[in-house]
């Protein structure tokens, strides 16, 4: 199979720690961007696609990192990657790390530490895609840690994706995705909940799910909406969105008709909870967007 070459023309070597399904992508893509590519997994059978693609196949992880100036590692969490990389602390200084392990930004932040301790730079990143989608241009990669690293690895990071640089705090990267996946959840269940909802009037699901993707969430989720960001925390939560007394009743509404039809309401009757403890705040003239200053506090205890 014959390389697609990459637009750089001397591409940095790179070696990838960790082929599971998406470090086999990573390394891949890598490779078949002309990138002198090493690898390293506990289990060596999990590299032969990628040595018949021109990867090798390292017999160490120490030997892994010595064969270039930048290692990605794609593990299970911080603690494996801490305890599989620890046999090179040796090859470490002057190189950079690369982790894209999923975890909390205290964790990465040690990691920095970590890494910084044995002399190596550190990234710390997110990739916001499946496998299958690696190396698509608008694949998108999350990266935090110093700028000078981000920048002096660019070339290798495009070759994967989209990478989108954060700020020098290690722990932005695992945070954003953190609060994106937040969001995936909160929108998933909610249009789990919402199709439950007017499913119980025995109508066809797939009428419902078409209205809210082709009207429903280009409408909400609109450009006027993001205008409104500037406000979240200044606490200027005037405008059209209707008050939270308003809103609140709405949420009442909801409630109640899945009680009357049979629907779970555990989730709309805990959104009325969080409209409540908004206009016990002094909120209830303001509009809806006022909720953000309920999210951004911790609850109080019980």
């Amino acid at each position: 199979m014959s390389n697609i070459r990459s637009a750089h023309q001397n591409p940095t070597p790179v070696t990838v720690v960790g082929l599971g399904p998406m470090g086999l992508a990573l390394a891949g893509t890598l490779r078949d961007h002309g990138h002198h590519t090493t690898v390293w997994n506990r289990t060596a059978e999990r590299a032969a696609s990628l040595r018949a693609r021109g990867a090798r196949l390292a017999t160490g992880v120490a030997e892994a990192v010595s064969a270039s100036p930048l290692t990605i590692t794609c593990l299970k969490d911080y603690e494996t990657a801490h305890r599989v990389l620890g046999p090179a602390a040796g090859a470490l200084p002057g190189r950079a790390v690369v982790n894209l392990n999923s975890g909390t930004p205290e964790e990465a932040r040690a990691a920095a530490h970590w890494a910084a301790e044995r002399g190596a730079a550190y990234l710390d990143g997110a990739i916001m895609v499946p496998p299958p989608l690696v190396g698509q241009p608008d694949a998108v990669f999350l990266y935090s840690g110093p700028r000078a690293v981000f920048d002096e690895h660019r070339e290798a990071f495009a070759t994967l994706g989209d990478p989108r640089y954060l700020g020098p705090d290690p722990g932005l990267a695992v945070l954003y995705n953190a609060a994106l996946l937040d969001l995936m959840y909160a929108t998933v269940n909610g249009l789990l909940h919402a199709t439950a909802l007017a499913r119980s009037a025995e109508l066809p699901a797939t009428e419902f799910v078409e209205l809210v993707r082709t009207w429903f969430m280009p409408t909400v989720i609109d450009a006027a909406f993001a205008e409104q960001a500037v406000n979240l925390g200044p606490g200027h939560y005037s405008g059209d969105v209707g008050t939270m007394e308003m809103n609140r009743t709405a949420l009442d509404h909801i409630t109640r008709t899945c009680l009357e039809q049979g629907v779970d309401a555990a989730a709309p009757r805990f959104m009325t909870e969080l409209a409540e403890r908004a206009i016990a705040a002094g909120h209830g003239e303001d509009n809806y967007l006022a909720l953000f200053e309920v999210f951004r506090k911790a609850a109080p205890a019980a």
